[in-house]
């Protein structure tokens, strides 16, 4: 099993470009598999681990519904941002600037074969992250992502996840607030939940601005531990 995670930082990238390539990376693990499995091989699969950050854009789940985006083509126009159906589980939520994006595109079979467990590890890094910030950050039951002050009137999202997995491997992934401008969300029914805030950590912290590049040092401190793997950058 290769325990190794190729890390690339893309900073900032067009949504459908950065699917496209993540649809690339997919299919040639999945195309690795497929060879191991007809041919009897032995190949070690690759995987991976994408930074990004999105220009404004709003992207919903094959299962969510179209009326919990709130903007027609014009305004969303006006607001600058793009607009795609794509291919993760989840409703709709909304990437931009001032977010971390990570989506992890692994092969469980190098590590465990369990998508139940893969998406507790991804809210558990964040959780773990967000500790080291002063914030107990928290999952919140049948829905997936990690809030603060779960079960309070106060409940708040601060981190949406969405995944796509086939044959065992995993694209897509989560979304964490740092210093968004939370407006956009306006524009949205977040994740399909009525009546909960969405909030960021710079707003959490009463500051103007986190650095983004130490939270991104946390998380994969938190990756490599959960899933016992070694990171080397692309």
């Amino acid at each position: 099993m290769n325990k190794t995670i190729q890390i690339q930082d893309l900073g900032v990238k067009d949504y459908k470009e950065t699917w496209d390539y993540q649809e690339l990376l997919f299919k040639a693990i999945v195309d690795t598999k497929v060879k191991n499995r007809r041919e009897d091989a032995n190949l070690d699969t690759k995987n991976h681990f994408l930074f990004v950050e999105h220009p404004h854009v709003y992207t919903l789940g094959k299962s969510g519904d179209f009326s919990n985006l709130l903007l027609n083509e014009a305004q969303l126009k006006e607001k600058g941002a793009t607009f795609y159906k794509i291919n993760r589980g989840g409703d709709i939520t909304y990437h931009g600037p001032g977010q971390i994006v990570g989506y992890p595109i692994l092969d469980l079979e190098n590590f465990f074969t369990d998508i139940h467990k893969y998406l507790r590890f991804l809210e558990e890094i964040i959780i773990l992250t967000l500790a080291e910030y002063g914030l107990k950050a928290e999952r919140s039951p049948g829905e997936t992502g990690v809030w603060l002050d779960v079960g309070t009137p106060f409940a708040r999202k601060i981190c949406a996840m969405g995944v796509r997995a086939s044959r065992w491997v995993t694209m897509h992934g989560f979304a964490l607030n740092v210093n968004v401008n939370l407006g956009y969300f306006d524009n949205i029914v977040p994740c399909g939940i009525k009546g909960k805030a969405v909030t960021s950590l710079n707003v959490e912290l009463g500051v103007d601005e986190v650095n983004k590049q130490d939270v991104k040092d946390k998380l994969l401190n938190h990756f490599s531990n959960l899933f016992k793997a070694a990171l080397y950058p692309f």
